[in-house]
């Protein structure tokens, strides 16, 4: 059964839930990693969530803030450390834009064991994606797309599966018209929402460069999509997080809306 596990789900600055990242298992029982949060938390919410190294050949990464690069260093070293043990058979392949490549290069070759660094170009591979590319694995197809960003470059991507469902990462910032020919109609939109519009005056989301649920949810009614999924939020209202949420969403969205809770699964 195809599913999305929310790895985390909040912003940058939060201490009570990981940052944004996930996976999806495929048709095929392989997994598939988006980001990976902003340190070695990543490891345990791996374990927290089942996660099975060994079925993980494939990444994305977004862009090269803390909040999703730095846990990437922490997926690579475990990969390189299972390549050099004997126990992970096959590649790990890891796809991103060019200054997200430039960075994992770096960091991992100032902060990894020599013999961990050595693995990439040798069983772990960085590919660098362009704007508007498809590669195609496992049975699917994903598409990177350049959303726009008005601080550091970021993209997001389409992933058509076999059936012909079609998911849609927007990565953590507002939408720009120039992803419309990849999002519109999707099956599932996952889309940030920094907080409530009822709470923008206290957590200040423009500021940020993020959107609140309710631009999200116009949003997603606007594309004609099929299912929301918000993520990238604050930390601070995580015990009504889901309920009031979902709420203001459904105000504006008429599809089915997902506020997750880190962990929690979502069956595509």
């Amino acid at each position: 059964m195809r599913k999305l596990t929310m790895l985390g789900t909040g912003n940058a600055m939060v201490t009570k839930c990981y940052n944004t990242c996930f996976y999806i298992e495929l048709d095929d029982g392989n997994l598939f990693l988006t980001d990976a949060g902003g340190g070695n938390t990543i490891l345990r919410q791996f374990e927290r969530a089942g996660f099975e190294y060994g079925k993980c050949h494939h990444m994305f990464v977004t862009h090269g803030h803390t909040d999703h690069v730095l846990g990437v260093i922490w997926v690579m070293r475990k990969i390189a450390d299972l390549m050099n043990k004997g126990r992970y058979e096959g590649e790990f392949h890891v796809y991103c834009h060019d200054v997200v490549r430039s960075m994992l290069l770096t960091m991992t070759e100032l902060t990894l064991k020599e013999k961990d660094f050595a693995r990439i170009g040798d069983g772990i591979f960085l590919h660098e994606m362009t704007d508007g590319q498809t590669v195609s694995f496992a049975g699917i197809a994903l598409t990177a797309f350049d959303i726009l960003s008005t601080k550091a470059k970021q993209f997001g991507y389409e992933l058509r599966f076999a059936d012909g469902i079609r998911l849609v990462c927007l990565g953590d910032e507002p939408y720009q018209e120039h992803a419309r020919r990849y999002a519109k109609g999707a099956d599932y939109l996952m889309a940030e929402a920094f907080c409530k519009y009822g709470d923008r005056d206290r957590f200040h989301p423009y500021e940020k460069h993020h959107s609140t649920v309710k631009e999200a949810s116009e949003l997603a009614e606007d594309l004609g999509v099929k299912n929301l999924v918000l993520y990238h939020t604050e930390d601070k209202t995580l015990a009504t997080r889901k309920a009031d949420y979902s709420a203001e969403a459904r105000e504006y969205f008429h599809g089915t809306v997902y506020v997750p809770d880190d962990l929690d699964v979502i069956t595509l």
